[in-house]
C-alpha cells in the first residue's frame, strides 16, 4: 500500500511541475484579464473556463486570436473594395 502512495504521489508531484513550467509565462493579472475578455465579448462562462485543461485554454486562446485575425482582414479588404468604388 505505501508503495502506491508513493507512486501516486511522484506522478502528482510531477504533473504539478509539469503545468508550473508550461504557465509560467502567464501571470495572474493576464489569467483574469483573458477570462473576462473571454466572457464578456466570446459567451464563455466562467465555469467553462475553469474546468479546461491548462493546455486546452491555451488552444482555444490561440484559436480565438487566429479567428479574430481572419475577420480583422476580412473587414480590411472589404472596406478598400468599398473606398475603390
Amino acid at each position: 500500500m505505501w508503495f502506491v502512495w508513493e507512486r501516486d504521489r511522484e506522478e502528482i508531484n510531477w504533473f504539478t511541475e509539469f503545468f508550473l513550467i508550461a504557465l509560467s509565462h502567464d501571470n495572474i493579472l493576464n489569467y483574469l484579464n483573458t477570462n473576462f475578455q473571454m466572457m464578456q465579448h466570446h459567451g464563455y462562462s466562467l465555469t467553462e473556463l475553469d474546468n479546461m485543461m491548462p493546455w486546452e485554454r491555451e488552444i482555444y486562446i490561440k484559436l480565438l486570436l487566429q479567428h479574430l485575425e481572419e475577420e480583422r482582414e476580412r473587414e480590411k479588404a472589404r472596406a478598400q473594395r468599398a473606398r475603390s468604388r
